[in-house]
């Protein structure tokens, strides 16, 4: 059974930026694309662990701050040539309200 929760409305995530949640999985970073698509992935880089919710959102792709490896935000992937990958979370938005969905509880 997944379990969705209530994070806050689509105009609290800045239009190509990030806003942190904290949740019984640790931090989660939520992106929102200048489509307007709001993308949720652990607040981790692959590569050093960096807080990827302070990189810069471009297209479908973050960059993260401390060393400019770029994740995809759709599968948490790094780029090549770099490898690795961080968790993502279904997100859905219900009358401007932005939900994440956590598993099974």
């Amino acid at each position: 059974m997944s379990r969705w929760i209530e994070i806050g409305n689509l105009d609290d995530i800045p239009v190509l930026g990030s806003r942190i949640v904290q949740t019984p999985r640790g931090d989660i970073a939520l992106f929102r694309t200048g489509s307007g698509a709001v993308f949720a992935l652990r607040d981790r880089c692959p590569h050093k662990q960096g807080p990827i919710s302070q990189g810069m959102v471009h297209g479908t792709t973050v960059t993260c701050p401390l060393h400019n490896w770029e994740i995809d935000l759709e599968t948490g992937a790094a780029l090549p040539p770099d490898e690795g990958c961080t968790n993502t979370y279904a997100t859905r938005i219900e009358n401007g309200v932005v939900m994440i969905e956590l598993g099974a509880s």
